[in-house]
């Protein structure tokens, strides 16, 4: 069994034009990626730079799914980030998250309008 689809040129003007627009969102989802962690990198605290130096960048692509992720891997990064009943967190990775967010929405959309 197959599938045969027919249109001529304006088909396969179609499909370039959405194939270039996937690819400018993996940039974009690249790029913010990088940001990010280089914003949650400069606020992290820093001792002995372990902790700076074990915030990550992952970046897959499964299908139509774009995903960039950053995480802080040191073992004590979450009482670093959220504190403990002893001290206050000193959060890098939710400030540079939501920094980063308003800029990815906005190249994101300004990509999603384009005609």
């Amino acid at each position: 069994m197959g599938v045969t689809l027919s249109g001529g040129e304006g088909l396969i003007s179609f499909f370039n034009a959405k194939t270039k627009i996937a690819a400018k969102a993996i940039e974009v989802t690249k790029s913010n990626g990088m940001q990010m962690q280089q914003k949650a990198q400069r606020l992290a605290p820093v001792d002995t730079g372990f902790l700076k130096r074990n915030i990550h960048l992952n970046f897959v692509i499964s299908g139509l799914e774009f995903t960039a992720t950053v995480s802080g891997d040191a073992n004590y990064d979450p009482y670093q980030e959220y504190g403990t009943r002893f001290q206050p967190g000193k959060p890098h990775i939710r400030p540079a998250y939501y920094a980063q967010r308003t800029i990815f929405e906005t190249e994101m959309g300004k990509l999603a309008n384009r005609k």
